[in-house]
């Protein structure tokens, strides 16, 4: 079941976010109607899918890895989540990473400099997960993405 993934959070019809989903739990990403799945993770990350890639396509899926150093996330790594949303409106998506915490970041900044969101509400989904003021680097990262766009 979906609801058994780690940190598993339905966000819309057609995005949900989730930490490390194992390979079981990827079935029933599939099984749901999920057509895209972006992972945010390291492929050395702990619980990460050996093959991760091959395992999503034999489900049916596309898969496009984006991999976020947790101490050093990036620009780039930004804006190439942000064109992989862009170019995906219409799929139904699972973006996840290891616990969801750069997946709900990188989705909040997202809906934020992407689809214009207002902070408040783009902030709501990430704090049921975690708060970035416990992580200096992240929220740092956060806020400095915010204000090149504003």
């Amino acid at each position: 079941m979906l609801e058994d993934i780690y940190n598993f959070l339905p966000l819309t019809e057609t995005l949900l976010s989730s930490g490390m989903p194992t390979a079981g739990q990827m079935a029933d990403v599939s099984k749901s109607g999920v057509t895209l799945v972006i992972n945010l993770a390291l492929p050395t990350s702990e619980r990460a899918l050996p093959n991760e890639a091959g395992l999503v396509t034999s489900l049916g899926m596309k898969y496009i890895g984006i991999p976020v150093e947790w101490e050093k996330p990036t620009r780039q790594n930004l804006e190439d989540f942000m064109s992989a949303m862009d170019a995906n409106k219409e799929n139904k998506k699972l973006v996840h990473c290891q616990a969801n915490y750069r997946a709900t970041g990188f989705i909040t900044l997202y809906r934020i400099l992407r689809l214009g969101w207002n902070k408040e509400e783009a902030f709501k989904d990430l704090r049921r997960i975690w708060n970035p003021d416990d992580y200096p680097i992240w929220k740092k990262f956060i806020e400095e993405n915010l204000i090149k766009n504003p």
